[in-house]
């Protein structure tokens, strides 16, 4: 039998402190992304309202 060498997997968190997620920074980072996921659900809020809105008066 042929034994498989053992393959050690480290992984790493880049941990983020509770104040500095709601800076507003650019690039790949953890606070852009909960910005893009706040203005994502926003916008979607929006649509639902606007699509109520046309279709409670037409």
């Amino acid at each position: 039998m042929n034994k498989q060498p053992k393959i050690e997997i480290k992984e790493t968190k880049n941990l983020v402190d509770k104040q500095e997620l709601n800076l507003w920074k650019r690039g790949f980072t953890p606070q852009a992304e909960i910005w893009n996921g706040r203005m994502a659900t926003i916008g979607i809020g929006i649509i639902l309202i606007v699509i109520a809105l046309i279709s409670q008066f037409s």
